[in-house]
């Protein structure tokens, strides 16, 4: 049973302190007597040096009983963060699209802004020419 503990232990995310990791195997490991079921059989309960932090991850506890439940919420937790950053990454798409449009609208206002300098240009010396010959 302790070698699935620490296996499922391994399998947490990264961003857990190795101390902690360190301290809950030490007391996993201490009390191999644990039922995580609750439900009778050796009367030892479990010491474990829990500290309180903010986080969206289930209690330690419950890992450490059932390796499955644990794979399946690290599994949504994987599935939550891809939809965040999918969405994120479609936002910024559509940001860079609009950006793309306005850069191609003001690009051709530009142009013809251009156009209209370059036949008054040509108009101004077909003027002058025409004055130089009279």
């Amino acid at each position: 049973m302790e070698d699935e503990i620490n296996r499922e232990l391994d399998l947490l995310p990264s961003s857990r302190s190795e101390s902690s990791l360190l301290r809950l195997r030490s007391a996993v490991s201490s009390s191999s007597t644990t039922d995580c079921g609750g439900g009778g059989g050796g009367g030892a309960t479990p010491s474990l040096d829990l500290q309180l932090s903010i986080s969206v991850r289930p209690p330690a506890a419950v890992l450490m009983c059932d390796g499955v439940d644990a794979l399946k919420w690290q599994a949504a937790e994987q599935i939550r963060l891809a939809a965040m950053e999918k969405a994120y990454a479609e936002r910024v798409r559509e940001l860079t699209r609009r950006e793309m449009e306005m850069a191609q609208s003001e690009f051709a206002r530009a142009r013809q802004m251009w156009e209209r300098a370059r036949e008054e240009v040509e108009r101004a010396e077909r003027i002058k020419e025409r004055a130089t010959r009279k």
